[in-house]
């Protein structure tokens, strides 16, 4: 990473009286020591064949810029132009009529100028003037557009974003030309000054939410911002909750779509994950493949989704509760053959439970840190053979290996509830262990009590679902997925309402 001067850096040397002058030895030597050992810094003086009278020097970062740009479009016109030595303006002239670059910017500003030279720009000097020219050069190596390995489907786009701002914006404005889609500029970092950019749709977000985000903005103080996870964590709501406040996504459709909700998105440079907020609990159940696919599959797959939600964080919990304390929730037929599974073992149930989800969670995490053709193989032989091996040596009964299998298969359905789903399913198993069912009543209570309590940027976490006084039509795309004629209104956050005609539309 670049070591370049921070702004408080700058501000000292303005406070010293260290400006840009009309000397260009001097602007050499200031921007030298400035970049003092950096060995990707390039300083390129040369002057014009035909007046040697104009003398100019370049300044780069080697691996950021492109360099036949440089050697065609800036060095040759410079050095083998006529320029008139009367010119008034010479900046603009050369500006305009002989550097070939698309996009020049004039700036005295050392500050700025010590930003675009990191971001990839070269920056001009000519002798007799106290200003430079800010000239676009940028060339990076970027990875190509692929599927996201973590939000594959088997329908619909399968372009991702990379990690060039620029190219992310670019497939956004593909998908929504609009020129009510602003993007504004911002940079984070005193250190990294990365660049990140916020994206909404004029006329459908919440004006009260954009500000809202840019007060919690303003309050970003932090010298490096390097991934989207550092954003995220700043401007959430609440910092000690395991739900998402705050959605992320590598596809620009779903980005798109949302941003056509009244969301608004922010990427960053370097990143290809894109911030999405408000972020609301349902949308952890929802795919964007369910508006790929027809709408009665697709609600069918979330309905599954969404018991899987509370399958992996209830089914230990209860089978602590019926086995330890309540033997009456079981047929009593069962119940005699969990007996007689249990009569050899030496643990408890809540042990056995535990120790297990712990054994499941490090196979996982093994899984997923080997090398891909390694890591399946892993996880499913690892947890056949422990799981056999521990019902034969009689550590464990086998009760216990169906429900963390039936845990640990759930599990995998909901990705974007990972993190609450084990916290959640160790908290259940822990007060069912100690307190029976009542426990574990009391322990879904808190749970729901916390959900009530979330926000994400002022909109209730659980919107529309604590609000039964809404309009059925607010209901359409959370449990179920209605057909795309009937859910002609946006979500109750966005100004506009009204997502298409009411004439639109098949029969019913």
């Amino acid at each position: 990473m670049l070591d370049y001067p921070s702004k408080e850096a700058v501000e000292k040397l303005r406070a010293g009286g260290t400006v840009l002058t009309e000397d260009l030895n001097q602007n050499i030597s200031l921007f030298k020591s400035m970049f003092k050992n950096i060995g990707t810094f390039v300083v390129r003086e040369f002057s014009n064949k035909n007046d040697a009278r104009f003398k100019f020097c370049i300044f780069y970062i080697d691996g950021m810029v492109n360099s036949e740009t440089i050697n065609e479009n800036i060095i040759k016109p410079l050095m083998h132009s006529k320029i008139q030595p009367d010119s008034q303006n010479l900046l603009d002239m050369l500006a305009n009529q002989i550097i070939l670059i698309n996009h020049v910017q004039k700036s005295g500003d050392i500050q700025q100028i010590t930003e675009s030279l990191n971001f990839g720009d070269t920056i001009l000097f000519v002798e007799g003037e106290k200003d430079a020219l800010i000239l676009e050069t940028k060339s990076f190596t970027l990875r190509s557009l692929s599927e996201p390995s973590a939000e594959q489907i088997l329908s619909g786009p399968r372009e991702g974003f990379n990690e060039s701002l620029l190219v992310n914006l670019s497939l956004l404005r593909r998908r929504i030309k609009d020129k009510d889609l602003k993007m504004e500029y911002h940079s984070f970092g005193t250190r990294t000054h990365t660049r990140a950019c916020i994206c909404y749709v004029e006329g459908i977000a919440d004006p009260n939410i954009l500000e809202e985000l840019h007060k919690r903005l303003q309050n970003v103080n932090i010298d490096g911002i390097i991934d989207t996870n550092y954003l995220r964590e700043i401007i959430k709501d609440k910092i000690f909750t395991p739900f998402r406040t705050v959605g992320v996504s590598e596809r620009p459709d779903v980005v798109a779509a949302k941003l056509l909700e009244g969301r608004i998105a922010i990427l960053i440079e370097g990143s290809p994950v894109a911030i999405t907020l408000p972020y609301l609990f349902v949308e952890s159940f929802q795919s964007n493949e369910d508006y790929y696919l027809n709408f009665i599959y697709a609600s069918f797959e979330r309905f599954i989704r969404i018991l899987s939600f509370f399958l992996t964080i209830i089914t230990p919990g209860l089978y602590i509760c019926a086995v330890g304390y309540h033997h009456d929730l079981i047929p009593f037929e069962l119940f005699l053959s969990f007996t007689a599974q249990r009569s050899s073992v030496p643990l408890p149930a809540s042990i056995e439970a535990f120790l297990l989800l712990i054994v499941f969670e490090i196979i996982k995490e093994a899984g997923i840190r080997m090398p891909s053709n390694m890591g399946q193989a892993l996880s499913i032989v690892g947890a056949l053979v422990i799981g056999q091996a521990a019902v034969e040596a009689r550590l464990v009964a086998a009760p216990v290996i169906i429900v963390v299998s039936l845990t640990a298969i759930t599990n995998l359905l909901i990705p974007k509830l990972r993190t609450p789903a084990i916290v959640f399913r160790y908290f259940l198993l822990l007060i069912s262990s100690v307190m029976g069912y009542f426990g574990f009543i009391v322990g879904l209570s808190l749970i729901l009590v916390h959900l009530l309590s979330l926000r994400s940027f002022g909109i209730p976490y659980l919107t529309p679902i604590d609000r039964f006084s809404l309009k059925p039509q607010d209901f359409k795309d959370v449990l179920f997925r209605v057909p795309w004629c009937k859910m002609k209104q946006r979500p109750a956050m966005a100004v506009d309402k009204m997502r298409q005609k009411e004439q639109g539309g098949g029969k019913n």
